[in-house]
């Protein structure tokens, strides 16, 4: 049998995710499970399994399986990855809690920040010191070393950070300490910071090496778990792991650096996001995704979204930037905008509503899946306002318990406040939609950009059940939904490219830039770039190079990444390089700096293959008879009131056909809110293209 399919499968907070691909006919196949929080490996074979039988396939004929997970991130926000010692140059070893002196909030005298990873007593020094230049100023004490393992041995630490001054510029003492060490202690996972993140910034340097380190084991025994499972079930071809980037890596390249992955999940969903702004030729537009757990959103600029290698995790406040653990990866811009379908809802010591960032998780879940589940959410609310159906949640695979939904919201937030449980659970859902369109609009202006000028499309969950109410405060005026928008995420994994950036740091003036050096450093990144991406299954006459240069003027402490020609680079061009500049910096910020000298703050190699194209033609679903219209229900839409409007059945929905709101648009992985007053058509890929008045519904 030929392996014509290839799998997508991501993981989130509440629901694992998966889409088949057959790619001889281009058509594809959806299925959803709760996620396993305890191992999610068994959420993600038993999804694997369900797919592969409901559709008739033999595991044997799979040829890709790509997958994405949260369990890097939520390793680190629960405090549930392995004990890490870190080893530092003498005199540095507090640089982790000092941090950039930096107060997100200027005025709070009790600022909480998130505690260390890494106890006082297992951070360690040894005797070395390397120059800004790369000199070495003092020879490595390599007594220091074995003095320093005889204590990570007495501690019983197993996963090491290694993280030295200036190693950036020359790693030689960092991997000698390696070496040491891997020597005394057989076993220890150790990671270095000069291949994790070879970059200026002595504390995000060591932040991001100690949170690799970890991670590391709990990420490699889950892989290890995940493809025993995948293998015993047939299928033979390796694992792949989506990136934060966009690309995918092989697994043996993932379990190198796990904290890459922090973001995999959601950067499939701008990917797949990207295909429905291709098709329905809108440059412009706004990723809007939605799951159990977050809300994010991306801003897509010419159909390429923006990326950046600034992150943060575990955040104390969430939507406070400086109040989590710093990581320096390559990422998708995203700014996370609100909670998810899953988030707790409760009455604060303001006698307001606060949605999140509490997470009732798929364990035991909103109070309406009957698991136990005491406190409402989100998805309570939209079940009460008649969003959501009780008898088709999930294609009538799970029935949800309206009156539980009802009983929590009650006790929780209506008598508290002394309001009906619809008003309740409307302030519930006004509450998470006014956050995230402030959110999402501030975002855009931080961008210079209007938000009201791009068009959305929402996926995950959640996203279509709010997109619309969200728009409409936004005064966006069109929304795109495309169908399965539930499992965007995983198919977003099918059409990302192989790929893999390297960094590497070295601040130097431009003028004074030895271009020979630089080419040699920058052919060697390429050069192991492109064995990674072959290694994925890339032709070698496939593979795609990009140079980015972080650049600044001098004096700045903040760069802008500039895509240089790499005939320029091999011609010493310091001219073309200073346009690159020029023009990179202009569109950031408006304007120019003429006669400020420039420099160079990092490089980075980008290797990839080319983009998988799916033809969103040839993969939608086959359009079922009957009738569109399978109902109506009573729904919620604010001053308005309950109004009792049709139900349409997705899977009924042919190209041309035409309806107005308000309505519902129910399939088996999410529920579209159409208000009152706003136009829709079906296009040729079964997208559904929302044209929304040019006012909030009452």
């Amino acid at each position: 049998m030929s392996e014509t399919f290839r799998l997508g499968v991501d993981i989130g907070g509440t629901f694992t995710d998966l889409v088949l691909l057959d790619t001889l006919s281009g058509h594809l196949f959806n299925e959803k499970v709760l996620t396993t929080p305890d191992d999610p490996a068994l959420g993600v074979l038993e999804g694997t399994r369900r797919i592969l039988e409901r559709n008739g396939v033999a595991p044997e004929r799979v040829a890709n399986v790509v997958h994405g997970t949260t369990l890097v991130a939520n390793a680190i926000i629960e405090r549930k990855g392995a004990d890490v010692a870190l080893v530092t140059t003498s005199g540095f070893r507090d640089v982790l809690e000092i941090g950039t002196e930096w107060r997100y909030d200027t005025y709070d005298l009790f600022m909480e920040l998130p505690a260390p990873l890494v106890e006082r007593r297992h951070r360690l020094e040894v005797d070395e010191r390397i120059g800004p230049d790369g000199a070495i100023l003092k020879a490595l004490d390599e007594d220091s070393v074995r003095a320093v393992a005889a204590q990570i041995r007495e501690a019983g630490i197993s996963a090491i950070a290694i993280c030295l001054l200036h190693s950036f510029r020359n790693p030689v003492h960092e991997q000698r300490v390696r070496e040491i060490l891997s020597e005394l202690l057989p076993g220890a996972v150790i990671c270095i910071s000069s291949e994790v993140m070879p970059e200026i910034g002595e504390y995000e340097r060591m932040s991001t090496t100690i949170c690799n380190a970890y991670v590391l084991p709990v990420f490699e025994r889950y892989l290890r778990r995940l493809a025993a499972g995948l293998r015993n079930m047939g299928i033979r071809r390796d694992l792949h792991l989506m990136l934060s980037d966009g690309g995918f890596v092989h697994e043996s390249t993932a379990t190198r650096y796990p904290i890459r992955l922090v973001q995999s999940g959601p950067a499939g969903g701008v990917q797949a996001a990207a295909i429905v702004g291709d098709h329905s030729k809108a440059h412009n537009y706004l990723c809007f995704d939605m799951g159990g757990t977050t809300a994010k959103a991306c801003l897509v600029d010419d159909g390429k979204p923006a990326r950046t290698t600034e992150f943060e995790v575990a955040r104390v406040y969430r939507f406070k930037r400086g109040s989590g653990i710093p990581l320096r990866v390559p990422v998708i811009d995203m700014i996370e905008i609100g909670a998810g379908g899953g988030s707790l809802a409760r009455v604060n010591h303001l006698g307001l509503v606060q949605v999140g960032p509490e997470s009732a998780s798929a364990y035991p879940g909103p109070a309406c899946y009957g698991r136990g589940g005491r406190e409402p959410t989100v998805t309570d609310a939209d079940l009460v306002l008649g969003y959501l159906s009780a008898d088709n949640f999930l294609g009538g695979d799970m029935r949800l318990d309206i009156e539980a939904a009802r009983s929590a919201i009650e006790s929780q937030i209506a008598e508290p406040l002394g309001v009906s449980v619809v008003e309740a659970a409307w302030a519930i859902h006004e509450t998470v939609n006014e956050s995230m369109a402030q959110a999402a609009s501030i975002h855009a202006l931080e961008k210079a950009q209007n938000i009201a000028d791009y068009a959305m499309v929402p996926i995950g969950g959640a996203g279509p059940v709010h997109a619309c109410n969200i728009a409409l405060k936004l005064g966006v005026t069109r929304v795109m939904c495309p169908p399965s928008a539930g499992v965007a995420s995983a198919l977003g994994f099918l059409v990302a490219p192989p790929a893999f950036t390297f960094v590497q740091g070295g601040v130097m003036a431009l003028h004074e830039a030895d271009f020979t050096a630089i080419t040699d450093v920058l052919e060697d990144l390429e050069r192991r770039g492109r064995e990674l991406v072959i290694d994925a299954g890339v032709a070698a006459d496939r593979v795609l190079v990009e140079v980015v240069a972080a650049m600044r003027y001098v004096g700045q402490g903040y760069d802008v990444k500039a895509v240089v020609p790499i005939d320029a680079l091999r011609q010493g061009d310091c001219q073309a390089m200073l346009a690159a500049f020029e023009g990179a910096y202009l569109a950031q910020y408006g304007r120019t700096e003429p006669g400020i000298p420039v420099e160079i703050v990092s490089w980075r190699v980008s290797v990839s293959g080319a983009i998988t194209a799916i033809d969103l033609v040839a993969a939608r679903p086959n359009v079922e008879s009957g009738d569109a219209i399978k109902g109506e229900r009573a729904v919620y839409f604010g001053g308005l009131g309950f109004l009792r409007v049709p139900v349409f059945d997705r899977y009924r929905l042919d190209l041309d056909f035409r309806f107005e709101g308000g309505c519902v648009v129910e399939e088996r992985e999410s529920t579209t809110i159409i208000p009152p007053g706003s136009r829709v058509s079906v296009d040729a890929a079964l997208n559904l293209s929302i044209d929304l008045p040019d006012r909030c519904t009452p």
